[in-house]
């Protein structure tokens, strides 16, 4: 349920793009790592309160943050209804964990990730993307970079989850 692909490093030297999407798989791969081999209520448990952050939230965060990026910015998709949260929950990735569908949560996320993976295969890293972002341009190197920080900085929320569920600690 939690593979996206095996985790690789990712090159010392490679060309720019080659670069950024191999940490970008490689940051994907540590999100499913860390979820890997928890059962349904443990995916579920929450940090501490008041936080509503658990490992299936995380995980439901970044399918929206996929779409976001790669369908909605660079492509320019019209998205009618987000997979998670809404006007009135913005954070419902986060907060409607504790009865969600987790197999049918991280199916969506790594539907989002192939979606992600199609939408910018083959473009040139100064492709802008369909939208603009506060009034500006979006090239495809500015989200690939996004995307390995916002994965990067949840990916270390993912570490502290992990120890709390199982004590379970690593890179």
């Amino acid at each position: 349920m939690t593979d996206l692909t095996p985790r690789i490093d990712p090159p010392m030297a490679a060309d720019e793009t080659a670069m950024l999407t191999a940490w970008l798989d490689y940051h994907r791969s540590t999100l499913a790592l860390k979820c890997e081999g928890l059962s349904d209520d443990q995916l579920r448990l929450r940090s501490v309160p008041p936080s509503s952050l658990s490992l299936l939230g995380l995980v439901r965060h970044m399918a929206e943050v996929e779409q976001h990026w790669f369908q909605t910015v660079l492509s320019g998709a019209e998205i009618t209804a987000s997979h998670y949260w809404t006007e009135a929950d913005p954070d419902g990735d986060f907060n409607h964990v504790d009865t969600a569908d987790v197999a049918a949560d991280f199916a969506t996320w790594h539907a989002e990730v192939e979606a992600a993976r199609r939408a910018s295969a083959g473009l040139s890293l100064d492709t802008a993307g369909k939208r603009l972002r506060h009034g500006q341009e979006v090239t495809l190197r500015w989200i690939l970079v996004h995307m390995i920080e916002e994965y990067a900085r949840h990916n270390g929320h993912a570490d502290l989850l992990r120890e709390l569920v199982d004590g379970k600690t690593g890179e």
